[in-house]
């Protein structure tokens, strides 16, 4: 077995199963969490429609703290806005996911991916510099903070090695090539997938459980956030 078949195979099923396994084993930790009885009456039943508004109005800073945080707050949303791009608009990830899950959609231009991918990586790097220049945030952070950002940066430099082998085209002129950086970014992305559910970076299916959870109680409160 050579190390792409590796890397499609038995670490692709492997990793996969160890970020569901793990994500769904920490909502159902949450769930099962014991919480006392809410006895107050109600001000509202529009529960459902407070943890639907709290998981938006959530993403946008306070009007307080916009001046301190725009910095990072943009570039939050640039890099996060950048690897959804890469990662649902690129033509050969959108043929993987066809494949894993069998459904596909539209691929964006090659010149969208290439600027979507070098604007994550920019991001990426500002923030990682944002972290190491901050007294705070230096004592706030520990070994999660910077291996996450290490799983993130990681697929996306190894990205860009493909885009290279490959040339700019799909299928790829050079195969041998392909295969062995395509190999090295599976392998990338699998760590990122190892690493998911136990970290920081559960908070991509963590944070609209809490947020949720947070709206639909201020909203029985009959309070808006």
């Amino acid at each position: 077995m050579n190390l792409l078949a590796f890397a499609e195979g038995p670490a692709l099923v492997t990793s996969l199963s160890v970020m569901i396994i793990g994500l769904a084993w920490r909502l159902v930790a949450i769930f099962r969490h014991p919480t006392q009885r809410n006895l107050s009456e109600p001000r509202s039943t529009a529960t459902i429609a407070g943890a639907v508004r709290c998981i938006f109005t959530r993403m946008v800073p306070h009007q307080e703290f916009r001046s301190s945080t725009k910095l990072s707050s943009t570039n939050g949303y640039a890099y996060h806005v950048g690897l959804a791009v890469v990662v649902f608009g690129y033509l050969p990830h959108i043929d993987f996911l066809k494949r894993v899950v069998g459904i596909s959609w539209p691929a964006l231009p090659n010149v969208v991916i290439y600027l979507a991918a070098g604007l994550t990586i920019i991001s990426l790097l500002l923030a990682i510099m944002l972290r190491l220049s901050d007294p705070v945030l230096q004592l706030l952070s520990n070994f999660d903070d910077y291996f996450s950002w290490f799983v993130t940066m990681f697929p996306v430099a190894t990205g860009m090695v493909v885009l290279g082998a490959i040339g700019g085209h799909y299928p790829p002129n050079d195969p041998s090539a392909h295969d062995l950086a395509v190999a090295i970014h599976l392998l990338s992305v699998e760590l990122l997938f190892l690493w998911l559910p136990f970290g920081k970076l559960a908070h991509a299916a963590l944070v609209f459980v809490s947020r949720s959870a947070m709206g639909a109680d201020f909203a029985r409160k009959g309070s808006r956030i």
